[in-house]
């Protein structure tokens, strides 16, 4: 029997890496065509959108979404891979900080900002990882990269004997480190900075709500899938079957984006845009019967 295809959307536990997720699902699927639509830290916990053989023709069209997190930041220490994972670099008093202070360095790390990402990510150097990098001593420097936060809520502030620890929501577009933003904000307040917990709630139009079990997967199937991500577009037999081939097909349409393309089944056949007066297969499914 062929295997499925799809996305699944599972809840990444803590110290799993997104790759191990990836191994899992490959032998549950029998398949090596899976991959992810965004990686997490091994520390992270939350939503990883993966795809499944065909599916993972649509991953490129969901790793650029915004994402959102839960995250807790611990002011008054810093570390060197700016979360909880690396060495305590630094320790500093967090007695004169108060809500006033913190509310306004938030404020400045909110909107369209420069980020510099931590020396402990997975960005390559001249073909290396950053933290291969970092963990060879090799002195490792990172261009700041624009970023948007667009939202940035304290829900809770915990005061403890040496630190203060904020348990906070962000939304933000992708590409945003969450431990450099912890960073930078302890940094702005000048009394250190590190993430001590993170979980992504939502990645895209994905989110907790679209989870499955890990051990026992269940595939969103490839046509709902496209359906939620794009615009559709219904096709006829013959239609579908040009498409398929790689041919054009004369079809009323105004939409410019990218549309899914569905056949009389029900089913996608492939991802279509407008060119001139015909619509051109971008992505191509699979042949049509």
């Amino acid at each position: 029997m062929n295997s499925p295809d799809g996305f699944v959307i599972v809840d990444k536990p803590k110290d799993l890496t997104s790759h191990d997720v990836v191994n899992k699902l490959r032998k549950f699927f029998n398949t090596r065509s899976i991959g992810h639509a965004g990686t997490l830290d091994p520390m992270a916990t939350g939503v990883l959108v993966l795809g499944v053989n065909k599916a993972t023709r649509l991953l490129t069209y969901c790793v650029g979404d915004d994402k959102t997190y839960e995250a807790t930041i611990r002011l008054g220490e810093a570390t060197d891979t700016d979360d909880a994972t690396g060495e305590i670099i630094q320790k500093t008093s967090t007695k004169e900080l108060n809500q006033g202070l913190i509310q306004s360095a938030k404020e400045k790390l909110t909107g369209e900002i420069e980020q510099i990402p931590s020396t402990y990510s997975a960005i390559k150097i001249k073909g290396k990882k950053a933290y291969e990098l970092a963990r060879e001593g090799k002195e490792v420097e990172l261009n700041p990269r624009k970023v948007t936060i667009k939202k940035f809520e304290i829900q809770k502030t915990t005061i403890n004997e040496d630190t203060i620890d904020l348990e906070v929501i962000v939304e933000c577009t992708s590409g945003t480190y969450i431990r450099s933003l912890a960073r930078d904000l302890g940094k702005d307040l000048q009394v250190s900075g590190h993430l001590i917990a993170l979980r992504r709630t939502r990645s895209g139009k994905f989110s907790e709500k679209d989870f499955t079990d890990l051990a026992n997967p269940k595939l969103i199937p490839l046509t709902k899938v496209a359906k939620q991500l794009f615009s559709t577009i219904e096709i006829t037999e013959s239609e579908a079957k040009d498409l398929t081939h790689g041919r054009k097909i004369s079809k009323s349409t105004q939409n410019p984006q990218l549309q899914a393309a569905i056949d009389p089944k029900g089913e996608v056949i492939a991802l279509v845009q407008l060119e001139a007066d015909k619509v051109a297969p971008k992505v191509v499914f699979g042949a049509a019967n």
